[in-house]
């Protein structure tokens, strides 16, 4: 990571990893949409008292160094601009139901809910992000009333998602290429030794993944992320294996001479 010169105007426009993975498959880019953030603004710096009047009471501000662009989509434009409606009266607040996760059994799952609050209707439209950094500790996707209106990658056409294709093919698509994991700054303690994985929609569903060792906890971090107000939650994820053998034997999920 580096710092850009912000004495003069400048634009520093790259390619985000999705973007470099459709190029080097031979597709071409069709960029319809752009964000805006203030990742690295400290809005405390605003000095109301400045001797010098109100001409530099964001002096310190303006003089920040930007962050040169990165490539990696979950770590950039984490705190997006967005356009409110008058009468909004507070900022959009990502809310998320449950606000842990825990589990014990493989034939367990869960199914992840996000909200938006101080903002009716806020992210109906273009829906969430959720980022599961871990993908050994457990499966992330969207739940079959959770999809977004959106072209289907499968048939081309305007619907609200074919959402068991669409998980098949992202599924698909994050085999065959190196997501990298990554640590949320909102949730310590929580190593990652998977891959990242990344779906878009209203509502998620996760499930415990089968584990070598059945004597160690798990852990993972979920972000969700408002596509259309910005704002994120991490929540954590825990999968404790040691009662796998026991509790779903009989089931099918485990053989019982593991």
């Amino acid at each position: 990571m580096g710092y850009l010169d912000n004495s003069t105007v400048t634009v520093d426009a790259i390619l985000t990893n999705k973007g470099r993975e459709i190029l080097a498959s031979g597709g071409r880019l069709n960029i319809t949409k752009f964000a805006l953030s203030d990742d690295e603004i400290d809005y405390d710096l605003w000095n109301p008292q400045h001797t010098l009047g109100t001409n530099y009471y964001g002096a310190v501000i303006e003089n920040m160094p930007i962050i040169e662009a990165l490539p990696d989509e979950t770590q950039m434009l984490r705190y997006k601009l967005v356009t409110l409606p008058k009468d909004v009266i507070g900022i959009p607040v990502i809310s998320v139901t449950p606000a842990s996760i825990s589990f014990t059994s493989l034939k367990q799952e869960l199914t992840v809910t996000p909200s938006t609050l101080n903002l009716a209707g806020g992210n109906s439209a273009l829906g969430y992000t959720a980022i599961l950094s871990d993908d050994t500790v457990a499966t992330l996707e969207v739940a079959p009333d959770g999809g977004i209106m959106s072209t289907s990658p499968v048939s081309g056409r305007n619907a609200i998602g074919d959402v068991q294709s669409t998980n098949q093919l992202i599924a698909a698509e994050a085999n065959a290429t190196g997501v990298t994991s990554f640590l949320d700054d909102e949730v310590t303690s929580v190593t990652t030794a998977g891959k990242t994985i990344i779906r878009t929609g209203t509502k998620f569903i996760i499930r415990p993944k089968l584990q070598a060792n059945t004597t160690t906890i798990q852990r993972a971090l979920l972000t969700i992320i408002g596509n259309e107000t910005g704002g994120f939650k991490t929540i954590s994820v825990t999968v404790d294996p040691s009662g796998f053998a026991t509790q779903d034997i009989g089931s099918g999920l485990v053989n019982q001479t593991q």
